[in-house]
């Protein structure tokens, strides 16, 4: 009976206590931080330049039409004018107003192409209908004539001249004219295999190739790629789920080592015409034709040519009247080259800016068109994290970069001559992470900042001394409902392993953080060639699910394993070659056993977990480093190399044929034997882009083996497990349970 009243006592004192959390403001819940909005944040734009007005546009809701934005135009100066007005966007016999995806401007900014009714293709809304609204004579009209059914238009563009506009609909070309509204079918061989303008799954996942056809700068032509996806492996997925009989769903997708579509550069004439086709040497379904524009006043095309194992660029001239190509010159790398997103071209189409490795940093080159001659631009033992903007005129390049640092990103400009050093233009007070969307006279900018615990800012600026003229986005309401919570601040750092390898890390502590107890610890990994963890920016709601979890009694950690694309250097980022997977779990548990010996951390409530590649990292810690971790939590994982697509993998693998071991010893499949711990697997069906496949691999080679382990499957989702209602809310509250389960929260003596 003693005990009875005990356990009672103790049931209500936690429900008191669970209630107490709950009613304060301070404390975090699931259902708050993704059920309640209160921590939305508000953004700005898109916005669009247009100097010959004077300043910039974007969308603001519409005072006059409910559910309706007005296109509104600022001058830098800040006066405000109504430039379209979401009256001005209702079609005839239609009472709403066109619901704005996105917007584009003519030329002369006469003309406005607006992207509505939009439709999901594998990541983004890419189809969709298309309206052209007249400035001058208040006409708004549809894209794609009678034929064209609703949302099957693509990547729609004015013509230089602005009296044309170009798209895809149905993986075929055409060309509308404004006036008469006469359309022009420029390709007509456009199937379900053989596709025009577009591009196949694996361009567009790997090289964002989406948009895939470009206006010559006279008009006269359209250079476009073509894709014949025939003979790629096809891939189904199951819908189990909205009908009462299953449905397939077939995806074109080259895995490691299989076939790639055959990819051609054509040019037509944007009248119609026959098409040139570049005379590109090689195989076409073992090289890639990354990127691809027109060179300024010319009657000729550049584009990037990479061979399969994508540690060759070659650089290339194509005439679009003969189709005869010149390489201008070749970047290499013993591992691979990154393909070139910025080119700006300089002294009227004579010289353009590159960027390369070649020297052992990522640095800015000038190229010349007719030699190939290179002069390096940016110098020092640095890495330029983005090209931001090229101003001719001024003779000055725009960068981001942070020296100091590899989790910071701040502003810079150099001359384009290479002459002097590089200077910064961000504060130094404003440590985090600076974006900057430039001006076309390169004398303003959209500035857009965070910070790991500083929510998103959005100032307009004059570049010259940084001056803040006004603030866009303030997010005072959701700062305000940040700075309420109980919280400590991030720490940043490195931990040195004792092979001299130094890591950078952030960590988390509980707001009442006693040193003199011991904490579990959730480590968040990632740890592949695509991305960063250790930033210092503004995480959203993933950070307030950390944050709410040391509230619970956690330190959360993350540290950037060797391998991810850290501004410290060519040899750092690419010492991974061939061996993906390895390098970076041996990075990971030595941060881990350095962290266990820390005098506040319980080595015994260890837990580490990821998504995607950081899923597939969190397999290889689970696998490869057994009892290191108490607990792991693996969403969306790749737990054999082989199962994901050609470009990715064989970009730092190699090819499968060639490197069978390294691929063998870097999936976490190999070592699922090794289980020690508790394990939970998480997979949406619906994931395209890392099959549901290689989790039910994992799941037979964990029986097979007498492994016991726990797994969630959530039908129709894709790789971001975010379709359907309540399905957000609905993981992170299973990922929470499970921890708390597995690895009990709060701190012991």
């Amino acid at each position: 009976m003693r005990i009875k009243k005990l356990f009672t006592l103790i049931l209500i004192l936690f429900v008191a206590t669970l209630l107490a959390q709950q009613a304060d403001p301070g404390i975090l819940t699931i259902d708050r931080i993704y059920n309640s909005g209160e921590f939305n944040g508000k953004w700005f734009g898109p916005a669009r330049w247009l100097m010959h007005r004077g300043g910039y546009t974007t969308l603001e809701q519409s005072k006059d039409v409910k559910h309706g934005r007005d296109i509104v135009l600022y001058s830098v100066r800040g006066k405000r004018s109504v430039l379209v007005s979401a009256k001005n966007l209702i079609p005839k016999d239609q009472d709403k107003p066109l619901a704005i995806a996105n917007y584009i401007w003519s030329k002369d900014g006469l003309k406005l192409l607006i992207f509505t009714n939009t439709k999901r293709v594998w990541r983004r809304n890419t189809r969709g209908d298309y309206w052209v609204y007249n400035l001058k004579t208040k006409e708004l009209f549809k894209l794609g004539g009678e034929h064209a059914k609703p949302s099957t238009l693509m990547f729609a563009k004015f013509s230089p001249d602005g009296t044309r506009a170009a798209y895809v609909r149905e993986n075929n070309i055409y060309v509308e004219n404004l006036t008469t509204h006469k359309i022009t079918q420029l390709t007509s061989d456009g199937s379900k295999t053989i596709i025009n303008g577009t591009s196949d799954w694996v361009y567009e996942e790997e090289f964002n190739l989406r948009d895939g056809f470009r206006w010559s700068p006279d008009g006269k032509y359209i250079a476009f790629w073509q894709f014949d996806a025939s003979g790629v492996g096809v891939f189904y997925m199951i819908n189990n789920t909205d009908s009462i009989y299953s449905k397939i769903i077939p995806v074109q997708y080259p895995k490691a080592g299989t076939t790639n579509s055959a990819c051609k550069v054509g040019v037509v004439p944007s009248e119609g015409g026959p098409v040139v086709w570049m005379k590109v040497k090689g195989y076409p379904r073992n090289f890639y034709i990354a990127k691809m524009e027109w060179i300024p006043g010319s009657h000729k095309i550049l584009f990037q040519k990479l061979n399969r194992l994508q540690n060759r660029n070659e650089v290339t001239v194509g005439d679009a009247e003969t189709g005869d190509v010149r390489i201008v010159f070749t970047d290499e790398d013993s591992a691979w080259v990154d393909v070139n997103d910025h080119i700006v071209w300089l002294e009227n189409g004579k010289s353009f800016t590159w960027v390369s490795e070649k020297d052992g940093w990522r640095h800015v080159y000038v190229v010349s068109l007719s030699t190939g001659r290179m002069n390096l631009v940016t110098k020092g033992n640095y890495d330029v994290i983005r090209v931001e903007k090229v101003d001719p005129e001024g003779g000055q390049l725009y960068f981001s970069a942070s020296p100091d640092n590899a989790f910071d990103r701040y502003l810079f400009k150099t001359n384009l001559s290479g002459t002097g050093n590089a200077q910064r233009l961000t504060p130094l007070k404003e440590a985090g992470t600076h974006y900057y969307q430039i001006s076309p006279d390169s004398k303003w900018a959209i500035h857009t900042y965070s910070a790991f615990e500083n929510p998103t800012v959005i100032d307009f600026v004059r570049l010259k001394d940084h001056k803040r003229i006004r603030t866009l986005v303030d997010n005072h309401k959701l700062r305000e409902k940040f700075n309420i919570l109980k919280r400590r601040t991030v720490e940043f750092g490195r931990l040195k392993t004792d092979y001299g390898v130094k890591l950078d890390y952030w960590i988390m502590k509980p707001y009442n953080f006693n040193p003199a107890k011991k904490y579990p610890v959730l480590f968040y990994v990632y740890g592949e060639p695509a991305a960063q963890t250790v930033l210092n920016r503004w995480g959203g709601k993933s950070y307030l699910w950390y944050l709410m979890l040391t509230q619970q009694g956690y330190i959360v950690i993350s540290v950037d394993n060797r391998g991810t694309p850290a501004p410290k250097g060519r040899k750092w980022r690419k010492c991974i070659y061939k061996r993906v997977g390895v390098i970076a779990s041996k990075d990971q548990a030595a941060a881990c056993r350095i962290v266990r010996k820390w005098d506040f951390v319980d080595s015994t409530r260890i837990a580490v977990w990821g998504w995607s590649g950081g899923g597939s990292m969190t397999l290889n810690m689970m696998f490869r480093y057994p009892g290191l971790y108490k607990a792991g939590m693996a969403v969306a994982p790749v737990p054999d190399q082989r199962l994901y697509d050609t470009i990715y993998q064989e970009r730092y693998m190699g090819l499968p044929q060639q490197n069978p071991e390294g691929y063998k010893e870097g999936s976490p499949i190999t070592f699922a034997k090794n289980l020690r711990g508790d394990l939970l697997i998480v997979h949406g069906t619906g994931d395209d882009n890392v099959h549901y496949q290689g989790t039910e691999m994992l799941i037979n080679e964990l029986i097979k083996n007498n492994k016991q382990f726990s797994v969630m499957v959530y039908p129709n989702r894709s790789h971001g497990i975010y379709e359907g209602k309540n399905t957000t809310r609905h993981l992170r509250t299973l990922l929470t349970n499970y921890l708390n389960s597995h690895v009990p929260p709060g701190p012991v003596k």
